[in-house]
């Protein structure tokens, strides 16, 4: 779901209009008076207008991941789902890490530990 200060009737124009968002089909809420932005701290009172936050949230309500970007910064939506996949598998494997190169189950993971410290590059390259 997306959620912005936008009203149903732009995001009906944009979703018409815009050939980047054709094929979308996920819901996209309306948040004119900003309470939501609000709630996740990227609204912003001076221009009355929210930065761009993306959160996953786990169907429990913990929030696994949030970046914001500004306004006028695009998302990578490659880079989003390889949060998602990593946060569903971290769900699994609380004991491993996802390095930053990590796309899917089966690539290589880390055990966090005091032994890891200084030693990232190292194991990822062995």
């Amino acid at each position: 779901m997306t959620i912005s200060n936008d009203t149903q009737f732009v995001h009906l124009a944009w979703q018409r209009e815009e050939k980047e968002l054709a094929a979308v089909e996920f819901q996209m809420g309306s948040d004119p008076t900003g309470n939501v932005g609000r709630m996740f701290g990227v609204y912003d009172e001076g221009s009355g207008l929210t930065l761009r936050g993306t959160f996953v949230i786990s169907p429990a309500g913990t929030l696994m991941n949030s970046e914001v970007n500004f306004y006028n910064m695009g998302r990578n939506i490659d880079e989003l789902m390889r949060k998602f996949k990593a946060n569903l598998y971290l769900g699994k494997k609380a004991n491993e890490g996802c390095p930053s190169k990590w796309t899917d189950d089966g690539d290589a993971t880390l055990t966090p530990g005091p032994e890891m410290v200084g030693r990232v590059h190292e194991a990822m390259n062995h």
